[in-house]
This record gives structure tokens, C-alpha cells and sequence, in this order.
């Protein structure tokens, strides 16, 4: 029997019973679709006379050079027919590859496009990513995710892989070919703020979570140990998510300010009504929900019968909880933390409104000068640090998950 009959003997034996055996990925043709329609209808890259005028958008087949399109063309042709044929790991790894280099063959025309620019119409022009090159870029990376994620490569070798793709966008943006787009150029000029305010960013999370994580988890344990009131601690929680982030940033202004009057030493230690101050106590009172929550999960994922078997050897509720408990509750734990961190990344944004700083003033400066790559530069960098933790929290998540299983079935 040949190979390729193998894999289809796998295929149909991986098959439900009475249903025939999977033809085609009809996630992979939509996206195919969807990236042929962008090539065909949307911009590829948009050029400007300057940062803040709009600029003109420019579609791939006029943008790129006759072989560079014919490339793209033939990826895209290339990932229809893949989509076509049966779900194997074959077929997984062909549309992996092709999307890779669909991916970064995008960035470095993009870079190609934006320094012919400068050549030719000096260097106050600007070249920005058009709508067509942002749905061809992340329809790639979503057929490159389906693709590595059907290939079940485990908790270690699916972080490992989004690290791997995370160092190849560093060194695509190292390498220099990118410097002449609109993005690169806001980032150099504003290079030495750029890792100022993402430690501020960093700051305020950390800041945050130093309150919400014990608070949150003492709420958790609260409402896991009185049953009775875990209605009105959750409902007071679910009350504070419901505040827009804006009006609860607001709500803190005047409170701070006449507590930093009235206690000066709160005043010297940099507490008042706009800055860091009410940033990391919004922050963490949104963070509150999620975080007690996680731990009544947690804690509810622990079979009765361990607690029962550990009561049964003379253990005493602390014993239990601290030796018993808690590691194996520790899985679904790092999960909660996981959505607390990306979710507290996030809103961070929005305390550049009040003065806390981070990569959400580049966002709002950009708004206000209507220069759409300088919000980009806050917005794309506060999603690869939100990516970051959540790759790292779900490895070990993962990876804790696998241990306990290894260690109940042994």
C-alpha cells in the first residue's frame, strides 16, 4: 500500500461511524475567498503626501511588480487547492508553509512599496498597510493557526511556535526593509518614549494586579466557603463590570482628589484624581470579576474524592487546601490568571485618558492628530504584549494539566 493510500486509510479509520470521511477544509476555502476578494477589491497599501492627510489606496496588482503579484497569485492558488483536497497532515503542513510565506512575503513587499515611495516623491510621502494587505495578512496567520492547531503539536510545541513566528516578526522588522512604512517611521521618531511607556504599561498591570489577585481570590474563597453570599459578592462584581471604563476613570477623579487634600502624605506619595492612582484602582476593580471567579472554578474542578482520600489520612482544611487543593486546582488557576492579565492589558489603554501614560498614548495622540499608524503603534504593541502572556499562562496551564493527568493515571 502506497503512503498516500495510508493516510487515507487513517482518515476514513479517524472518521466518525456512518459518516463518510472528510472532503476539504471549509475554513481554509472561506479564508482563500476572503483573501482573493481583498486582492481583487481592496487597497493593498495606502500612500499620502504627508502623516496627516489621507492618502490615496493603492491595489495589489497596481502596487506590486508583475512577479511579485504572480507570486502572490500562485500562493493563493496554491492554498485553494490545498483547501480542496482531504484534511491530512499533508495538507496541514502544505497551508502552514504557504501561509508563512504569504505572510512575510506581504511585510517585505509592503517595505519594497513604501522605500520606492520615498524615492520618488521624497521623504514627507508616507506609505501605510492598506485594508487588502490587513485581511490578507490575518487570513494568513488564521489558516497558519488552523493549520498548526490540527496538527495537535502540545503544550510545549504550540507556544514554542507562536515564539518562533513572534522572533521572526522581530527580525523581519530588524532587518530594515520595513523602516520606510508609515508604522516604522512614527516608531522611530518616537523610539526612546516607545520603551518608556510600555514599562509605564507594564507598570500599571503589575500595579493592578498586586491588588486585584489577592483581593479577588480572598472574594473567590469567600463565596466558595458561604455559599449564601456568593450571590451578592458576584452581583456586586458583575455591577462594577458594567460601568464603562471612561465613566468609572471619572467616578475616581474627585474622590482621590479630596482624599490627596485632606491626607498630604497621600498627596507627596503621587495619589491625586488624574495619573497612575485611579488607572490601577480601575484596572483592578475590573479585574475582580474574573479573578474570583477562576478561583471558584478552580476550586470546583478538584474531585471530591481527593479531598475526601486526604480528610481520610488525618489532614487537617489548611493541610487540604495548601497540599491537596490547591495544586490541583492549579491548572484552571493559571487559566483564570491567564484572562485576568490579557483582559487588565487591554483596558490599560484607556488609562492614558487620565494621565497613567503607557502605549495608550500613542493611541490617543494618534486620534487626535488623525495619524492612524500612530494609534497602530499603541494598539499593536499592547496586542503583542496581551498575545505574549497569553502563550506563556496557556503553555503552563497546559503543561500543568498534562503533569496531573500523568500523575493520576501512574
Amino acid at each position: 500500500m502506497s503512503t498516500l493510500d495510508g493516510l487515507d486509510a487513517v482518515d476514513d479509520e479517524a472518521a466518525p461511524a456512518g459518516r463518510p470521511s472528510p472532503r476539504g477544509n471549509r475554513l481554509l476555502a472561506v479564508l482563500v475567498m476572503a483573501m482573493a476578494a481583498a486582492t481583487a477589491f481592496a487597497g493593498f497599501v495606502t500612500i499620502a503626501p504627508n502623516r496627516i492627510l489621507s492618502g490615496r489606496a493603492v491595489a495589489a496588482v497596481d502596487a506590486l511588480p508583475g512577479a511579485e503579484f504572480a507570486i502572490l497569485v500562485l500562493i493563493l492558488a496554491g492554498l485553494g487547492a490545498t483547501a480542496l483536497i482531504r484534511p491530512g497532515r499533508g495538507a496541514d503542513l502544505i497551508a502552514a508553509a504557504l501561509a508563512g510565506l504569504l505572510f512575510f512575503g506581504l511585510l517585505f513587499a509592503a517595505g519594497d512599496i513604501a522605500t520606492g515611495v520615498l524615492a520618488e516623491r521624497g521623504t514627507a510621502a508616507r506609505t501605510s498597510f492598506g485594508a487588502g494587505f490587513w485581511i490578507l495578512a490575518a487570513a494568513a496567520l488564521l489558516v497558519l493557526i488552523d493549520a498548526v492547531a490540527r496538527l495537535r503539536p502540545g503544550p510545549v510545541l504550540g507556544p514554542l511556535g507562536v515564539v518562533v513566528l513572534l522572533c521572526l516578526i522581530w527580525a523581519a522588522v530588524a532587518s530594515g526593509r520595513l523602516d520606510d512604512l508609515s508604522l516604522m517611521r512614527e516608531y522611530m521618531a518616537r523610539r526612546d518614549r516607545f520603551g518608556v511607556e510600555i514599562l509605564r504599561h507594564l507598570q500599571l498591570v503589575a500595579l493592578a494586579l498586586a491588588i486585584a489577585l489577592p483581593s479577588g481570590a480572598a472574594l473567590g474563597l469567600w463565596a466558595r466557603a458561604r455559599r449564601g453570599a456568593a450571590p451578592l459578592i458576584f452581583g456586586v462584581l458583575n455591577l462594577l463590570q458594567t460601568v464603562p471604563s471612561i465613566a468609572l476613570f471619572a467616578l475616581l477623579i474627585g474622590p482621590l482628589t479630596s482624599l490627596a487634600t485632606a491626607v498630604p502624605a497621600l498627596k507627596a506619595a503621587g495619589v491625586s484624581g488624574i495619573g497612575v492612582a485611579p488607572a490601577v484602582i480601575a484596572l483592578a476593580l475590573y479585574a475582580l470579576l474574573p479573578t474570583a471567579r477562576g478561583v471558584v472554578a478552580g476550586f470546583a474542578s478538584v474531585p471530591e474524592a481527593a479531598i475526601e482520600a486526604a480528610r481520610g489520612m488525618g489532614l487537617s482544611d489548611r493541610q487540604i487546601l495548601v497540599q491537596v487543593s490547591l495544586p490541583l486546582a492549579l491548572p484552571v488557576l493559571l487559566a483564570g490568571l491567564r484572562i485576568v492579565l490579557v483582559q487588565t492589558i487591554g483596558l490599560a489603554v484607556v488609562a492614558a485618558l487620565i494621565g497613567a501614560g503607557g502605549l495608550g498614548a500613542f493611541v490617543f495622540q494618534g486620534l487626535g492628530q488623525t495619524a492612524t499608524d500612530l494609534v497602530l503603534l499603541g494598539a499593536l504593541t499592547a496586542i503583542a504584549l496581551a498575545l505574549a502572556a497569553d502563550v506563556v499562562l496557556r503553555a503552563a496551564s497546559a503543561w500543568l494539566a498534562t503533569r496531573l493527568t500523568g500523575a493520576r493515571t501512574s
